[in-house]
């Protein structure tokens, strides 16, 4: 996407957020992504600091590129990471970038011009490229979604790192939600808030390049997970609507109790899970696990090694 020249300085400035902790290596490479996007207009980039000192000393900036380094005053981990940073920010725009992940140079061109041509809309995402430690993939997520849509799938195509929100929007909705445990999920609840307020729009393309050659940080956080999937069942009673989308939150639920060796809350969870939905696979690999027929590692290397997530 291209802009007049003479139309730069009436572009919004647009902050993008990164919450950081001991990776610096990996925090360079995300905030280069940032500062060398080729949107015409402002950019500011806000790293957020969450219990660590990372140096991120960057000098000859690009024209209309600024780096803000804050430390975390709001809870510890990613959501209060994220919420110092939208409060320190002043552009008119917020984006997120994970501190591991980076964006193609055209993200932010296309993300405004097709938010201002969708002024219902209440985020805009990308398309993702996932690089694995032995293959890429892309992901592309549907061109719109709704309230509905998220409460049947969690959309995986849609990640965080490629967000582009209205600040009015995101405050309208309220912050990221701290009180999520473990911030497990956080990025999930917050697109349940923002789509009952407008549809999510994609470009659909993948601009923002998420790197899994590891396995996620939640992977073997089985109380994490548990505490905040059982969090947003709760906090979003739509779900009490929709037994397809109840029974995929609770199949996970289930496979983390299994994974954590609690046999009698997975099977609970299981039996739950495929009352509401009989096809829903989540039941069944949580059953094998708390039986010790597959171990959950197994299961989840090999999801991960395609792009996916249990």
């Amino acid at each position: 996407m291209t802009f007049p020249d003479d139309m730069s300085s009436a572009l919004p400035t647009v902050s993008a957020v990164v919450g950081t902790h001991d990776r610096p290596v990996l925090l360079r490479r995300a905030v280069t992504s940032i500062l060398e996007q080729d949107y015409p207009g402002t950019i500011e980039c806000i790293v957020v600091r969450d219990r660590c000192q990372d140096d991120l000393s960057m000098t000859d900036l690009p024209p209309g590129r600024s780096v803000i380094v804050v430390d975390n005053v709001r809870s510890p981990g990613l959501a209060g990471a994220r919420n110092t940073g939208i409060n320190r920010a002043s552009g008119e725009l917020i984006a997120f970038c994970d501190d591991d992940d980076e964006w193609l140079p055209g993200k932010i061109s296309v993300q405004v011009e097709m938010l201002s041509q969708h002024p219902e809309a209440s985020l805009v995402a990308t398309g993702i490229r996932i690089v694995t430690a032995d293959d890429a993939v892309t992901r592309i997520p549907p061109a719109q979604v709704t309230l509905p849509d998220l409460l049947r799938s969690r959309v995986a195509q849609i990640h965080p790192s490629s967000f582009l929100l209205r600040r009015d929007d995101l405050i309208a909705a309220g912050l990221v939600d701290e009180e999520v445990p473990s911030s497990f999920g956080e990025d999930y609840e917050l697109m349940l808030r923002l789509a009952r307020r407008g549809p999510i729009v994609s470009v659909t393309a993948p601009l923002t390049v998420v790197h899994w050659d590891r396995l996620s940080f939640f992977s073997t956080r089985w109380n994490g997970i548990c505490d905040g999937l059982g969090y947003i069942l709760t906090k979003f009673p739509e779900f009490n609507s929709d037994r397809v989308g109840r029974a995929r939150l609770r199949g996970q639920i289930a496979f983390a109790h299994a994974a954590a060796h609690r046999r009698r809350d997975a099977t609970r969870w299981a039996a739950a899970t495929l009352r509401d939905d009989p096809r829903q696979l989540r039941g069944y690999a949580a059953l094998a696990v708390a039986t010790g027929l597959v171990p959950p590692q197994a299961l989840l290397e090999r999801v991960n090694a395609h792009g996916r997530g249990l």
